[in-house]
């Protein structure tokens, strides 16, 4: 071991989401530019209030919009996954959000699914 290694194989961590500001389990959040999911809902007292313990890596089931930058797009396997704070579904191709992960299922050209999206890049 390093001596200067703090977390080995951080999977999950406490963080301040960036958007959605107070999230719930499941929801695919951001912290800056950090993407992952919600494991639990915010925790509202004690040492980490105002902090979500959220999933950094693993594929989980996503809303996502078969749309990117300039209009109608099909989601492809391996297509990377983009996080739009103001859009609703949050993840789609469009390239001026925040990097995701990828997409490990389909999404049809202007459709909403829910598809197994992987952390990370």
């Amino acid at each position: 071991m390093a001596l200067n290694e703090k977390f080995a194989h951080t999977r999950a961590a406490s963080l301040v989401c960036t958007d959605p500001v107070v999230p719930v389990s499941g929801d695919p959040v951001v912290a800056g530019q950090i993407p992952g999911v919600a494991e639990r809902a915010e925790y509202t007292t004690g040492p980490l209030a105002g902090q979500t313990t959220v999933a950094l890596d693993g594929a989980y089931a996503l809303s996502v919009k078969g749309i990117d930058g300039v209009g109608n797009s099909a989601v492809a396997v391996g297509d990377i996954v983009y996080y739009v704070a103001a859009d609703t579904p949050k993840l789609s191709k469009k390239a001026t959000g925040v990097r995701f992960g990828y997409a490990r299922e389909i999404v049809t050209t202007g459709a909403t699914a829910t598809i197994l999206v992987q952390i990370g890049y």
